[in-house]
């Protein structure tokens, strides 16, 4: 406890001075102390922004993946349905083929001439080569049946 003197200017002048400086000093702690505590605000809300970014940024990838998947499955169903409907007209084409050669080969004989041919796939077509001897005469046919095969460009 502070005695009971008398003060004198120099020290009253002092004590000004001294409680101007304590002052000062405790503002510029609490200004530290707040901006610390501002630049703490400021990180935290910086990861937590990043957070919610990565936490985006991957449901926009599980999105994109499953886009592909269902995407993909309708590509592969499209190509099965392609792929059967082309093996479908390919057998009857083959099943017309071989009847042909069953009543020829059946109706055949010495004095009424013979048949010979072969078939071949090239690209998007089935080329047939016929060759019927009739006695003397001699038939050719080349016949070119197109088959509904698509492009895998036009994907």
């Amino acid at each position: 406890m502070p005695t009971p003197q008398a003060e004198t200017p120099e020290e009253a002048a002092a004590q000004a001075a001294a409680l101007l400086i304590q002052a000062w000093w405790r503002g510029t702690l609490v200004r530290r102390a707040l901006l610390h505590a501002a630049l703490s605000a400021c990180t935290i809300q910086r990861w937590w922004r990043r957070v919610l970014a990565d936490r985006h940024e991957a449901g926009r990838w599980a999105a994109l993946r499953e886009y592909s998947r269902k995407e993909w499955a309708a590509v592969r169903l499209q190509s099965w349905v392609r792929m059967w409907l082309v093996r479908l007209r390919y057998c009857r084409v083959l099943h017309a083929a071989r009847i042909i050669q069953l009543y020829w080969r059946w109706h055949n004989c010495p004095t009424r001439g013979c048949i010979q041919g072969n078939y071949d796939m090239r690209e998007k077509q089935l080329n047939l080569h016929l060759e019927i001897s009739l006695g003397s005469q001699v038939y050719k046919i080349h016949q070119s049946i197109p088959l509904p095969i698509k492009d895998t460009l036009d994907l």
